[in-house]
């Protein structure tokens, strides 16, 4: 069986112009360079675990920046012409110059980089340059979709995340977090983390390069009744914010709660405290997303309203603080929910929630997705419903009213129920569900919880 590179000798013995050959369609070698890295990955790539990809971590990121020279780099072919067995090596750096190389690498799969990084040298210095890092991530950044990140422990962070494009799981470890109970938010690479105890640890880390910072502690009080963390990347500026809702009962008092929202910015490394007022009937809770600059969260009734759930919307480049604005910006909910879960999909609101029955709203019935309809600077108040998800798909999420994880990024919304490691999917723009290709995990005992979280695979990302 000849190599997937022979294509390339015969077109060197031809004379044909090599860099003609692969200018004509420079996706297809980049198909057969990644099928060539998983057939020639050392054995510590191909041990497999549970029947998941081996984790590509393997080989951590900073491998890729610490190349060692082997004896030997060349691929070598076997020509079977006669029955005689030939060996046929060539030099990839004879074949390829280096833009194109350097195109032909950006069409890879972000696990393939790794790889492809400890091939040779010259690969090695490719894809660890600054410039090939930003050309693969804009190159990529539709192709590769968001991952997901199911944790299969409550006493340690490891687990699995799953590529929706090549449908594959990878065994993963994330940096920073300790437990699976912590607070996790996402945005454009970034995955910020915070404890689930003194809520007082924060970080914000790549999950992909392992680079992390931690954050100085917020203001306000330690201890609250509920958080909502939330992050947002900005890609121009290189610069990021995260976002904590604090909500904590008066004392005394279950109908008043006192809510205050602190704002941290990467630009001056500073926490604000933009806004402290105190809520009658509602409270907040752990639901957050920030989108085209307004934060967005979730307020839950304490007594004395129709609906369980309401939407505060904030806009974070107004230069106002007043606590007057919170209730203003109240956004009813497109029906009775059991519970939501808001996301962040191409800087629209999205939120996937459990639908309630009639007579019993604590019940689940359904699950749906509504979009906020754009309004401007926060001031979208109607809902337009995106989709519900089929009976044969919803059966087997339970009838309580907080049963399923949620999140998404792009065009792809994820959703997992906390009692089996199944991932349900929808496509927002192609309206398809699909369950993804099956975890690697087993359900150990019937009160196993199962949950997670998506975030975008970015390699040249750093916080």
């Amino acid at each position: 069986k000849k190599s997937h590179l022979s294509c390339l000798l015969n077109i060197n013995k031809t004379g044909i112009s090599t860099r003609k050959a692969v200018k004509t369609d420079t996706f297809f070698f980049s198909v057969q360079i990644s099928r060539i890295l998983k057939i020639q990955t050392p054995t510590s790539f191909q041990n497999q675990r549970m029947e998941a990809e081996a984790s590509w971590t393997t080989y951590p990121y900073n491998y890729i920046t610490t190349y060692v020279p082997q004896a030997a780099e060349s691929y070598s072919e076997q020509s079977d012409d006669d029955d005689e067995t030939k060996l046929q090596t060539f030099a990839m750096d004879s074949l390829l110059p280096n833009d194109l190389l350097e195109r032909i690498l950006s069409f890879l799969p972000i696990a393939s980089i790794f790889r492809a990084g400890t091939v040779c040298k010259r690969w090695n210095e490719i894809v660890s340059s600054r410039r090939f890092l930003w050309n693969f991530s804009n190159n990529n950044s539709v192709s590769q979709g968001p991952w997901y990140f199911m944790f299969t422990s409550t006493d340690d962070p490891s687990g699995y995340a799953y590529d929706p494009v090549i449908k594959k799981w990878y065994s993963f470890d994330l940096p920073c977090i300790e437990t699976s109970n912590w607070f996790v938010a996402s945005s454009c690479g970034l995955v910020c983390f915070m404890d689930n105890d003194c809520r007082n640890k924060i970080y914000v880390s790549n999950p992909i390069n392992k680079q992390w910072r931690r954050l100085i502690e917020p203001p306000g009080h330690r201890t609250t009744d509920y958080t909502a963390l939330s992050t947002s990347m900005n890609r121009a500026k290189q610069s990021y914010s995260v976002s904590i809702v604090k909500s904590k009962q008066v004392p005394g008092d279950f109908f008043q709660w006192d809510l205050s929202i602190h704002l941290y910015s990467s630009e001056t490394m500073t926490w604000t405290t933009s806004v402290t007022d105190v809520l009658t009937g509602w409270r907040g809770g752990d639901e957050s997303v920030i989108c085209d600059n307004v934060l967005y969260f979730l307020i839950y009734s304490t007594g004395g309203s129709d609906h369980r759930h309401g939407l505060i919307a904030l806009n974070l480049s107004s230069t106002s603080s007043s606590s007057e604005i919170l209730m203003k910006s109240f956004i009813p909910m497109p029906c009775s929910l059991t519970c939501g879960r808001l996301m962040n999909l191409k800087e629209r609101l999205v939120v996937v929630g459990g639908i309630g029955k009639q007579d019993r709203p604590e019940i689940i019935k359904g699950i749906g997705i509504w979009c906020l309809k754009e309004g401007g600077g926060g001031g979208g108040r109607e809902w337009q419903e995106m989709a519900r998800m089929p009976q044969r798909f919803f059966q087997g999420f339970g009838e309580l009213d907080d049963v399923f994880a949620s999140s998404g990024s792009d065009d792809l919304v994820y959703i997992q129920s906390y009692g089996s490691p199944a991932l349900l999917t929808f496509d927002m723009k192609l309206k398809c569900w699909k369950w993804s290709q099956k975890c690697p995990v087993s359900k150990k005992f019937p009160l196993q919880l199962f949950t997670g979280f998506c975030f975008e695979p970015r390699l040249e990302i750093t916080p």
